[in-house]
């Protein structure tokens, strides 16, 4: 991926980050990927006074994708500030890997700067995908 385009990943992950509802953890999250078709899809987490009930970043930036007709994950930024590099939860790995490859590239960043550079499938080792549900006919 170009130095262009993960710069528009890196805005709209840290834009949308400004209109993530967390008022239960005040950890705000934004992310940001980008589709088969060069288009961002941006989304912030959504936090639920029944915990459960909310929403990752990760999964509103996914749902925007398949909203606009995308089908594919060809890189994805994650925008939060903490101590150590932000990367997704396991079920956020899972949702990812239903529309993303093993290298497909995932970059942790804060308001600043990106701190660390993964792929989904080192975040997702000998992962559970679409391909195992395909028959041989």
């Amino acid at each position: 991926m170009d130095d262009e385009t993960l710069a528009r990943l890196l805005a709209a992950a840290r834009a949308v980050r400004e209109r993530a509802y967390a008022p239960y953890s005040g950890f705000a999250v934004g992310a940001a990927l980008l589709d088969e078709h060069a288009r961002v899809h941006a989304g912030c987490n959504v936090e639920n006074a029944a915990y459960p009930q909310g929403w990752c970043a990760e999964t509103s930036a996914l749902a925007a994708m398949v909203a606009a007709g995308g089908r594919r994950v060809l890189g994805l930024v994650v925008v939060g500030v903490a101590p150590r590099p932000l990367t997704p939860c396991g079920g956020c790995r899972q949702k990812l890997r239903e529309f993303a490859a093993d290298d497909c590239p995932v970059w942790s960043a804060d308001l600043d700067s990106v701190h660390a550079r993964f792929t989904l499938g080192e975040l997702l080792p000998a992962s559970f995908g679409p391909g195992h549900l395909e028959t041989s006919a």
